[in-house]
């Protein structure tokens, strides 16, 4: 898929199939993550990528906006160490692990992690070392069915030329 495609097509699944993902792509998304920008390159971030449904159960019923964890193939979590600009690079990272889902052909949807209620929970579940925040959390799986993406607001609303 072409680039500004991707950018374009790119939505919130809450769907999925049952269809297995190979584990290969799941590879490639978190290697899409990895190559996000990051302040000073010090990529602070680190990946979990699990199928275990239980713990992927038990992660869902903390997250009240992420009732569809628990079908999706796999939950892909982003845990950064403490560093200045965390959120920042983790965030960037997310997009690109988003963007890289949808050229694929998959589905995925981000679930906020960082200063949530349940953020250290996740982290104990998921077995993260002491001293890692969780950023965010990604669903991932085959979309159940086919959708397009949300209407944004048109360019010419959001850009300002010099001024506001």
């Amino acid at each position: 898929m072409e680039f500004f495609d991707v950018i374009k097509n790119r939505k919130s699944v809450r769907e999925y199939s049952d269809k297995k993902i190979d584990r290969g792509l799941i590879e490639k998304i978190i290697d899409a993550g990895r190559m996000a920008a990051t302040a000073r390159n010090e990529q602070p971030w680190e990946f979990i990528a699990t199928s275990d449904k239980e713990a992927m159960k038990k992660i869902c019923s903390m997250c009240p906006n992420g009732p569809f964890i628990k079908d999706a193939s796999y939950l892909l979590a982003v845990f950064s160490k403490d560093t200045k600009y965390y959120l920042e690079d983790c965030s960037a990272a997310t997009q690109n692990i988003l963007l890289a889902i949808e050229a694929l052909g998959l589905g995925g949807c981000w679930i906020a992690g960082d200063k949530k209620d349940y953020a250290e929970t996740v982290g104990n579940i998921l077995n993260a070392p002491e001293g890692h925040r969780l950023v965010s959390m990604i669903s991932v799986g085959y979309p159940k069915k086919l959708q397009g993406p949300k209407a944004k607001r048109p360019l010419k609303e959001v850009l300002h030329w010099e001024k506001w």
